[in-house]
């Protein structure tokens, strides 16, 4: 079926499970797929696993996700901030599991999976923490260690415009990690302020083509792309 749009944001999750691995885009609050994550919260789906940049702003979003005690493990690159308050209480008091990635190995592990590439050798990271373990590899003098493809069940993504077959166009910073995060998901799920015809938006301007989309729901000028 061409047309990817669906009516509601619960149409769009009804079928989410428990222990599902769930990407979820956003540069901390630029890009994150607001609405999606809140009814995420709604089917309440628990034990997840969660790929995101970071680990939740404040008591919104993917913290109230956290608070929630809906997730079981966090993968991310930059779990702490000043407002992480969320996270910081439950990964203190041993309630959820961090694997902490590099920002360059974590783009590139997501996009490796999107991509069908099961592992690649990276050096950030090498002779630190995050590094043992790991099988480590030496190319010419520059020592490398094993990165693994992550994929995932359920992608959620925040874009600006979609057409109807799932065509996406991005919106400044908010682009970040939503296209290769489509990619790497068996299923995709992408809120947009406005879904349109297809054929009414610019070629050039498509980001992510409809072939990585799997559902599209319009959530409004009043959200945050």
């Amino acid at each position: 079926m061409l047309d990817k749009s669906v009516p509601s944001v619960p149409d769009a999750l009804g079928d989410v499970r428990d222990a599902s691995t769930v990407m979820i885009g956003g540069f901390g609050l630029a890009g994150q797929p607001r609405e999606l994550i809140d009814g995420l919260l709604d089917t309440g789906a628990k034990d997840l696993v969660i790929v995101s940049n970071n680990a939740g702003n404040g008591d919104i979003g993917l913290a109230a996700l956290l608070k929630a005690g809906r997730v079981r493990k966090v993968m991310c690159s930059f779990p702490r901030q000043v407002d992480s308050w969320v996270f910081d209480e439950l990964y203190r008091a041993g309630k959820i599991e961090l694997e902490l990635i590099p920002q360059g190995n974590l783009a590139e592990r997501i996009r490796a999976g999107g991509a069908g590439i099961p592992a690649f050798y990276s050096p950030t990271g090498f002779g630190t923490i995050l590094a043992e373990g790991l099988e480590t590899r030496d190319f010419s003098g520059t020592p490398t260690i094993l990165q693994h493809a992550i994929v995932a069940d359920l992608a959620l993504v925040s874009a600006y415009q979609s057409d109807t077959w799932g065509n996406l166009v991005y919106r400044k910073t908010s682009r970040n990690f939503g296209p290769i995060m489509v990619t790497a998901a068996a299923t995709s799920v992408v809120q947009v302020r406005q879904i349109v015809p297809v054929g009414s938006l610019d070629p050039e301007a498509i980001v992510t083509p409809g072939i990585y989309v799997d559902r599209v729901v319009e959530v409004g000028q009043g959200a945050r792309v």
